[in-house]
């Protein structure tokens, strides 16, 4: 299944324009060189709809074509960019597969110093004060989210004091499962994304976390499920919608994938 440049300017919200240049980052050069309109793939729009996040957070749409080329020359043979999570920091791309993040136009690996080294100095006094004064699971889970931004592990340490305070604390769990997630471990996630929905059946974002972690578990079915459960909290959760469609495209499920990207469609870019 593929789909029309005005298809997918529609769908993702990109002028036809943009969507041209970015494509020329990642397309392969035969493909650009056609001199009728071009026809996106499923896999294109992942990175299309990327590329416009990137657009969105100010980077210059020159460094997002030049990040996509990069990425595509640092690929194996037979690789793929749409398993990848590509974000921006501040002026820099950096881009995760799960088990590292690097800085595609440097090809350098970004470690994280902070636990053994700069913890001790970034870690705000007051900070230090609250953790002696924290009483209630409300206390260390408010701690937590302070903490987000100067020590995962102190964060991560402070979630788990909620739960252990009040294993019904869904933010806790939530919260505590999307930092083990993004630190690569989604079997970890798993348990406290199902946790959250155990003590809160209402709350979207541990049903559609919960399908990610499944997603990238490789369990499908099981994700399916979980999407679906987003959308039933929430019908209007476009990037529920977005992900299914993905699915049920490497699925063969061609249907079901237009299906739920008339949907997310529908729903408008954003």
């Amino acid at each position: 299944m593929s789909y029309s440049l005005r298809e997918v300017s529609a769908m993702l919200g990109i002028a036809p324009a943009q969507i041209r240049a970015f494509a020329r980052g990642f397309l392969p050069p035969e493909r650009n060189a056609l001199g009728g309109e071009p026809r996106f793939e499923f896999p294109d729009l992942i990175l299309l709809r990327t590329a416009g996040e990137l657009s969105a957070a100010n980077i210059p749409q020159r460094k997002i074509q030049r990040v996509l080329e990069k990425l595509r020359e640092q690929l194996p043979e037979g690789g793929s960019l749409t398993g990848m999570r590509i974000t921006a920091d501040g002026d820099r791309v950096l881009v995760s597969d799960g088990a590292r993040v690097w800085n595609p136009e440097s090809g350098q690996a970004i470690f994280d110093f902070s636990v053994d080294e700069i913890t001790p100095k970034t870690v705000p006094l007051l900070h230090r004060a609250k953790k002696k004064e924290a009483q209630s699971a409300d206390d260390w889970y408010m701690l937590g989210c302070e903490l987000e931004t100067t020590s995962i592990e102190q964060a991560t340490d402070a979630y788990t004091r909620a739960i252990e305070l009040d294993p019904l604390h869904a933010d806790a769990h939530v919260n505590l499962g999307r930092m083990l997630h993004e630190e690569g471990a989604p079997a970890a996630a798993e348990p406290h994304y199902r946790a959250a929905l155990n003590a809160d059946p209402s709350n979207e974002t541990a049903a559609y976390n919960l399908g990610v972690s499944l997603e990238d578990l490789g369990r499908l079915n099981d994700a399916i499920r979980a999407y679906e459960r987003a959308l039933a909290i929430n019908p209007e959760h476009g990037d529920a919608h977005f992900n299914l469609a993905g699915i049920y495209e490497r699925r063969g499920e061609k249907a079901a994938a237009l299906r739920h990207l008339k949907a997310y469609r529908a729903l408008g870019p954003g």
